[in-house]
């Protein structure tokens, strides 16, 4: 285990894919695998946070989505503009190494992703939310906590409004 405060970086190929080890195979494969495949294309970004040199403590992805007006709950919907789809950034992946678990790098890597998110920095273009795909009712549970929204009729999908963090930032910033 580590005390070290996280590095947060884009992945690159310096990075040590290989050690990385969570507890669910599909996102270790997908690191080792796939990511590279996926960064090349442009369909996804991939952050990591580094522990010990180059070791990748934790990571996540992001890429553009959309979610339908019509699978928001009808409370959010009418106050949205009447296009079929609102923009979205779809964090595809959330996963930690076993060995950096308990340290709260979770949720500092969810923390991270809502920041790059709010500030657009994946794309030049403004996102209306930050959305998951949940794996369970464990990981749904995780985003609930983060102040995530379930839609309707798909509960592990959730979102999350980004005006909701910045209001969140100016009411902490003037709390200061």
């Amino acid at each position: 285990m580590s005390s070290a405060p996280f590095l947060l970086a884009p992945l690159d190929a310096a990075h040590d894919r290989a050690a990385f080890n969570s507890d669910s195979e599909p996102l270790n494969r997908y690191l080792r695998e796939q990511v590279t495949q996926d960064i090349r294309r442009r369909v996804a970004a991939c952050f990591v946070a580094l522990g010990d040199g180059s070791r990748i403590a934790g990571y996540y992805t992001l890429a553009s989505a959309s979610l339908l007006l019509t699978d928001l709950p009808a409370s959010t919907g009418k106050k949205l503009p009447r296009y079929p789809t609102v923009p979205a950034v779809r964090m595809g992946r959330l996963a930690v190494d076993q060995a950096f678990k308990g340290q709260g790098l979770g949720g500092a890597l969810l923390a991270d992703a809502l920041d790059r998110a709010a500030r657009s920095e994946i794309a030049a273009y403004a996102f209306y939310a930050l959305m998951v795909d949940a794996k369970d009712e464990a990981a749904a549970a995780f985003y609930r906590y983060h102040g995530f929204i379930a839609l309707p009729e798909s509960p592990l999908t959730l979102f999350l409004p980004l005006a909701t963090l910045q209001a969140s930032r100016k009411t902490e910033n003037k709390a200061r």
